[in-house]
């Protein structure tokens, strides 16, 4: 039978300290590995889908992609921008000129053939939307091309005055029927997609205070009913996004000084003639890069 070594009394109790230590010391790497956070890598990537019309899809600017040619959709408009810079893991694009809130749920006709409904691109697992809609269903960029005025004051007309009559505003009627319709939808929107994170985004400043005629050939009135009509919009977008639950992104403050009268290579959204690719009174490249840093910081910011 093996004999059984006792250790001397002064040996038992080193062995026991380091023992002791050791089991601390493991404790606490155990605690630091526990409460650090995960490297940014690890964060959880972002299946993005963006909504809306052509101050999002960026008609004429450089590259028009495809599947859906007639949606004039570039692919550095800041939906994409903003895709890439939050490094989204599944990015789906479905903006299109001339979308209105009915084609967030039924077939767009374009020039090149039927698109499917927006809120198509929606899943279970999307956990980010934008969503730039309403211009359209109130003829905002049908109202910013009757104000072009050739002749100035007192020859030329204010096109404001055919759009007031009885006393109503007609634009600002218009407006306010929307209410509802973007409350609907982005009801709906949370309902396809549950675990996202839904932000309205407003629309850009398309006429400074008192206008600049006749550089951009809108007279004085005009450009302030422009100017006061849009703020109203982009009000009732962000109430409706707050009142339903979403996020509300606004471009018309800092695209001041930004507008269609600014010089070429200071403007973000181009005059009735531009001299950037774009659009008539719509984003340009330089517009949509401004717009995706902006969108990005609120995204980014709200998580």
């Amino acid at each position: 039978m093996a004999r059984t070594v006792s250790l001397p009394r002064t040996a038992r109790s080193t062995a026991r300290r380091r023992a002791r230590r050791t089991l601390s010391v493991l404790a606490a790497a155990w605690l630091v590995l526990s409460l650090t956070p995960p490297p940014a890598h690890a964060a959880l990537a972002e299946v993005y889908v963006a909504l809306g019309d052509s101050a999002a899809a960026g008609p004429l600017v450089p590259n028009q992609i495809g599947p859906d040619y007639g949606c004039l959709r570039s692919d550095r408009n800041y939906p994409h921008l903003t895709a890439r810079a939050i490094a989204a893991s599944t990015f789906r694009d479905v903006t299109c000129s001339g979308a209105k809130t009915t084609d967030m749920y039924e077939s767009q006709d374009t020039e090149l053939g039927d698109v499917a409904p927006q809120l198509d691109a929606l899943s279970q697992n999307t956990t980010l939307v934008t969503v730039q809609i309403g211009a359209n269903d109130v003829g905002l960029t049908d109202f910013i091309e009757d104000c072009l005025n050739l002749l100035p004051p007192p020859i030329g007309d204010a096109c404001n005055d055919d759009y007031n009559a009885g006393g109503q505003d007609q634009w600002r009627v218009a407006t306010d029927a929307l209410r509802p319709r973007l409350t609907a939808l982005v009801s709906d929107i949370r309902a396809r997609a549950p675990q996202a994170r839904i932000f309205v985004v407003g629309y850009a400043t398309y006429a400074r205070q008192n206008g600049c005629y006749p550089r951009v050939p809108i007279i004085r009135a005009d450009a302030n009913y422009i100017r006061a009509t849009l703020m109203y919009f982009n009000q009732m977008l962000a109430e409706q996004a707050a009142s339903a639950g979403a996020g509300f992104i606004d471009l018309q403050t800092p695209s001041a000084g930004h507008d269609p009268c600014a010089s070429p290579g200071v403007r973000w959204i181009e005059p009735y003639v531009p001299a950037a690719p774009a659009a008539p009174f719509h984003p340009n490249a330089l517009g949509m890069r401004n717009f995706a840093t902006i969108v990005t910081t609120a995204v980014t910011g709200a998580r």
